[in-house]
């Protein structure tokens, strides 16, 4: 059985709340080897006043969690290269300065600037009337906001435990809730785990229906980079059967699909949706690149939990937020309506659960990138890849 030390940072049913903590390596005296540490603060100021930060350091990778945030996170470092992307706003922004109806529906990128940001629980994607008929054959008409709202939902538990035993994982769970009156009660359980010294961090999440009735969720996973992994020349691989821009502007950029431009003030972004290509359990992997290929990030999913991907391009000037997204989920961004009609919208029965675990690695050597450049082209091996010059309705409306 696994030893472990286990620390509550937070527990609003217990009415505990640290306001700081520390632990590391020294401290539990667990021998030689990497430097690693976890501590909690309190941010003050601004319109990050009142963000609870949990930063983790590994020895080699470092990130900082944000409870308050719906447990995203807001960005890291791997032997000194940043991991995230430079947004146009100071934040970390606390929730309560977020007016998700502001800006025709889309005030949620008034807060917008992490690494990793988790777009649901109920629903994601672009906002506007989500029109279906309930179970009581009622006829309904949903006013839904960007991207949902797990992202601006704090914690109300959060906990940080070491294992006593190598290879000392280290591990920081959060849950989440999004509910209310007439809505349904949707729980997330997250827990980050890094091994010393590695480069990389394991995501298992647990998304419970707590409702009395079936409930509908959609997760994407915004997760989101810029330089040094983003730059002139980068490029996004990923082993797909089929792809498709969504929308006309993203159809302009189809044939430079997998490559990236430098910098260009007032860029209108491109969308591009992915049906990939996985392994007999269903394991795939897809990768952002540097120019000289020798800095990579690498997300490994199962497309059994994650069927669908998504590659954000949003190639502003950097004073605009240049930046791009590798994006698993359950949907494609898009209205949930649409998502509905194609079988897209998973429904929990009451205690129901959905459940995925999959991971972002960070490469900092051209051996590294080479190594996951070899998988993906012997997943592609499976499937001729066909790319789709306009959008699809398979993928997204036309």
């Amino acid at each position: 059985m696994k030893r472990l030390k286990t620390w509550t940072l937070t527990d609003v049913h217990h009415d505990v709340w640290l306001d700081t903590f520390a632990t590391g390596n020294e401290r539990l005296n667990l021998g030689a080897g990497p430097e690693w540490s976890i501590r909690k603060r309190t941010l003050r100021g601004g319109l990050r006043d009142g963000v609870d930060l949990v930063e983790v350091c590994n020895g080699a990778l470092s990130y900082s969690i944000l409870p308050t945030r719906g447990m995203g996170l807001w960005q890291g470092r791997f032997h000194g290269l940043f991991l995230g992307w430079k947004a146009p706003l100071e934040g970390p922004v606390h929730p309560k300065f977020i007016n998700v109806n502001e800006r025709g529906d889309i005030g949620w990128l008034a807060g917008f600037d992490e690494w990793l940001c988790r777009c649901g629980l109920a629903s994601n994607g672009p906002p506007g009337i989500d029109e279906y008929t309930d179970r009581q054959g009622r006829k309904r008409r949903d006013k839904l906001t960007l991207h949902g709202r797990i992202a601006n939902q704090p914690a109300h538990y959060v906990e940080v435990s070491v294992a006593l035993d190598p290879p000392f994982e280290l591990s920081v769970k959060g849950q989440v809730e999004e509910g209310g009156l007439f809505a349904a009660r949707l729980h997330l359980t997250t827990t980050y785990t890094t091994v010393p010294g590695s480069n990389r961090i394991v995501i298992h999440d647990v998304l419970e229906n707590r409702s009395a009735e079936p409930a509908e969720m959609q997760l994407l996973y915004h997760c989101n980079l810029g330089p040094p992994f983003l730059e002139a020349g980068s490029r996004v691989v990923a082993p797909f059967r089929e792809v498709a821009p969504i929308g006309k502007r993203a159809a302009e950029g189809i044939d430079t699909l997998d490559t990236y431009a430098g910098p260009a003030p007032g860029f209108a972004e491109q969308v591009y949706c992915y049906d990939l290509l996985g392994d007999a359990a269903g394991r795939t992997v897809t990768m952002l690149y540097n120019h000289p290929a020798n800095k990579g990030v690498a997300l490994r999913f199962n497309r059994q939990e994650l069927p669908c991907f998504t590659v954000w391009k949003n190639t502003m000037a950097v004073e605009e937020g240049y930046v791009t997204g590798l994006e698993p989920a359950t949907n494609f961004p898009n209205l949930k309506t649409f998502e509905r009609e194609h079988s897209r919208v998973p429904v929990l029965p009451p205690g129901g659960k959905w459940e995925t675990s999959w991971s972002i690695e960070v490469h900092d050597n051209a051996a590294g990138v080479a190594g996951v450049l070899k998988e993906i082209v012997s997943l592609q091996s499976q499937a001729k890849a066909i790319v789709h010059k306009t959008p699809n309705e398979k993928f997204s409306p036309k």
